[in-house]
């Protein structure tokens, strides 16, 4: 009964149009549900027993995500059947998936951001480019959608100041820090741009850069000078944010930095910061310290 129930319900899904990749992730999802319903059946299925199903799914370490997509396909089933009058009212009613911890941004340490930035040579006019253009991410904390949109008119070198266009076309005005105007100096002596281009970074010809030009750039130069890991525009944002935070303390100044309309938002970097001290504690409090389990010492000693 069960799979007769289902291949009518992915023939709906044809019908709909449906992709082969949409149709056979539902399938799976609902074999899923039959199998934690065993003699119950599909159709007799209660919010009783969605609920244990969920529950169970969660206690084997299903992910909160991944439960959200389960349940998602579960829904239009019992939508289906409803509207096929099958049954009368759907078991998902009122049910949610629980909700999966935000994963912490990917920030990179102090020295090897600096050993990063320091490592990009000055001898080519496209690495000094380059240069100037992630230190200016790292020292304003822009995103990268800001970062290639800046135009040459949108930072005041007097007042040392970037105005950049955010999210929901809002403005702010960020502060650029001394080495990164340095470096764009230095690009911009050399920068040659098409005739009525605008931008302030620009590639070979002379037209502004894409975003997508600008995660390939460093992502190079990650490889080339030796870093550990792989680098993307946004981990130089959350690494502004992480180390700025952890120098001074300040929630709502880094929150009006990163330009985040909730504070809520800019509290995920407090985890980020909460580990550089946990990790500090670990290595120096003397109650802390683990003992390696042979010979009783220190690890940090041994």
């Amino acid at each position: 009964m069960s799979q007769e129930l289902l291949d009518r319900f992915d023939r709906s899904l044809l019908g709909e149009g449906k992709s082969p990749r949409t149709r056979t992730a539902y399938r799976r999802d609902l074999t899923l549900l039959t199998a934690q319903l065993g003699e119950t059946g599909l159709i007799a299925a209660s919010p009783g027993d969605i609920r244990k199903s969920l529950a169970r799914l969660h206690a084997s370490g299903l992910s909160g995500r991944s439960l959200a997509r389960v349940l998602s396909a579960w829904r239009s089933f019992y939508a289906w059947l409803q509207d096929c009058g099958e049954i009368t009212a759907t078991p998902c009613t009122g049910l949610r998936a629980p909700r999966s911890p935000k994963p912490l941004p990917h920030a990179l340490p102090v020295d090897a951001t600096s050993g990063l930035l320091d490592a990009i040579p000055t001898d080519d006019v496209l690495a000094q480019r380059d240069r100037a253009m992630f230190e200016l991410a790292y020292s304003s904390g822009l995103r990268l959608s800001e970062l290639a949109n800046l135009n040459l008119n949108d930072i005041d070198r007097a007042d040392r100041l970037a105005t950049v266009l955010g999210k929901g076309n809002k403005t702010r005005v960020v502060p650029v820090g001394s080495k990164a105007l340095q470096e764009i100096e230095h690009w911009l002596a050399q920068r040659q741009a098409q005739a009525g281009e605008t931008a302030l970074f620009v590639g070979k010809s002379g037209k502004r850069l894409s975003g997508r030009q600008i995660e390939k750039r460093l992502a190079e130069w990650a490889v080339k000078t030796g870093c550990d890991r792989h680098v993307h525009p946004h981990m130089l944002r959350h690494s502004f944010a992480s180390h700025l935070l952890q120098s001074s303390g300040d929630l709502r100044a880094v929150q009006e930095l990163l330009g985040h309309a909730n504070l809520s938002t800019t509290q995920i970097y407090t985890s980020l910061d909460y580990q550089h001290l946990a990790k500090v504690y670990d290595d120096a409090h003397p109650r802390a310290r683990k003992k390696d389990p042979e010979s009783g010492q220190d690890k940090n000693k041994a």
